[in-house]
């Protein structure tokens, strides 16, 4: 497949699309916008970031090392180890962790490192999750592979379900994308998915990737983690990598820090491709970012500031469009009958900038669109904001 071929499978990203609807449309005059289409903290950093980073200046005119310095390694792997419960020696910080510029470039170069031409003779296929975070989608089609979406629907929890694949798919299987919590739903896979999944990733030779970046952003219950899963089923963390950021859990979008832990021969070979053409996070970035990962009571403030949030919602909207409290991450995933409509009327009347479920979601075999029927708002605002917002969506839907 030629490279115009796969950037013609890509197509427009969700914000651009969003543009393209709601730029004839102006917005309600009367009333001040608001933007909760995008995932973007609206919260403070911590401190010690600025602190930390201007507290080094005279580290930014050396060249980082791409896998990321042994102290930043070092605190990834005990950050791991301490939130996961895991055994001391699972993660070595020198074979099982390597530095990202964010989780989105990681996610990205992984896929194109791992996809074959052939997969059992035939094209690949990369899994991804429906509805999915966009870089999957972009990774997996500018693989060459065939895309094959895993319904999340609500009556099944809002996850794929793995068993559902025919095994026909899964030899062809070169990648799996999952996200827990999942974006835009905000479920929480189990223990026992994870493992599952783990499990046939090995069998059929996969690589399982598994997008954590939401996993400090939670209601009640910590989310259990895929290394936490392998650790159970024995220790070894082949054909598994697991992706973290500092975008959610420090408000630090900006920071572009970020690793990849996991299977010590996909690592190193992930690092390989990086050398060649991603960018290295810079030594004062790497010490804020050691900064952020030894120190909690930041997080622990903003999942309290998350939780408000939601609690907002619960009091505005009660069981009105299919409203439930997310266990995980910021999202609402709302059922207003016709996404894309809805975006349409909340925009004009209100001011209000939602995302269509249909631009997160790939059609089904049925060519049903599952995200059709959905909007995704963002609670990233302080509560005054969020609950105008809602009180706004309320009065126009």
């Amino acid at each position: 497949m030629e490279t115009s071929e796969r950037l013609e499978r890509l197509g427009e990203n969700p914000f651009a699309k969003l543009h393209r609807l709601l730029a004839d449309i102006p917005p309600n005059p009367d009333l001040p916008i608001l933007n909760l289409s995008i995932g973007e903290p609206q919260h403070a950093p911590p401190p010690i970031l600025a602190e930390t980073i201007a507290a080094h200046p005279d580290l930014w005119n050396r060249y980082p090392p791409v896998d990321g310095t042994p102290a930043f390694r070092n605190a990834v792997a005990t950050w791991l180890t301490q939130r996961y419960d895991l055994p001391a020696t699972l993660i070595d910080p020198m074979r099982h962790v390597l530095a990202l510029c964010g989780t989105k470039e990681g996610l990205y170069l992984a896929a194109q490192m791992a996809v074959p031409d052939r997969k059992s003779g035939q094209i690949p296929v990369v899994l991804l999750p429906n509805p999915f975070y966009q870089v999957y989608i972009g990774a997996g089609a500018m693989a060459g592979a065939s895309l094959i979406p895993m319904p999340a629907r609500a009556d099944a929890g809002f996850l794929p379900d793995f068993d559902a694949l025919s095994p026909a798919i899964l030899e062809r299987t070169a990648f799996a994308f999952f996200c827990t919590p999942t974006n835009p739903q905000g479920a929480i896979a189990s223990l026992a998915l994870l493992k599952r999944a783990i499990l046939l990733a090995r069998e059929y030779d996969f690589v399982l990737a598994i997008d954590e970046c939401y996993s400090e952003i939670y209601d009640q219950d910590p989310p259990p983690g895929a290394l936490q899963a392998a650790a159970e089923l024995g220790g070894s963390l082949d054909n598994l990598l697991v992706f973290h950021s500092l975008s959610k859990r420090s408000n630090a979008a900006g920071l572009r820090a970020g690793f990849v832990a996991g299977d010590a021969r996909l690592i190193s070979q992930l690092r390989m491709l990086r050398a060649y053409g991603a960018a290295q996070m810079s030594l004062p970035i790497q010490q804020a970012a050691i900064a952020l990962w030894q120190d909690e009571g930041h997080v622990v403030a903003n999942r309290a500031a998350y939780r408000s949030k939601i609690n907002i919602a619960e009091r505005v909207l009660g069981n009105r469009y299919g409203f439930y409290r997310p266990q995980g991450g910021f999202f609402l995933w709302l059922r207003v009958g016709d996404g894309i409509d809805a975006t349409r009327r909340l925009w004009r009347e209100a001011a209000l900038r939602a995302l269509p479920g249909a631009y997160l979601s790939l059609p089904d075999a049925h060519g049903d669109n599952p995200g059709s029927a959905y909007i995704r708002l963002a609670l990233v605002h302080d509560d005054p904001t969020v609950s105008d917002a809602l009180s706004r969506l309320s009065k126009v839907l």
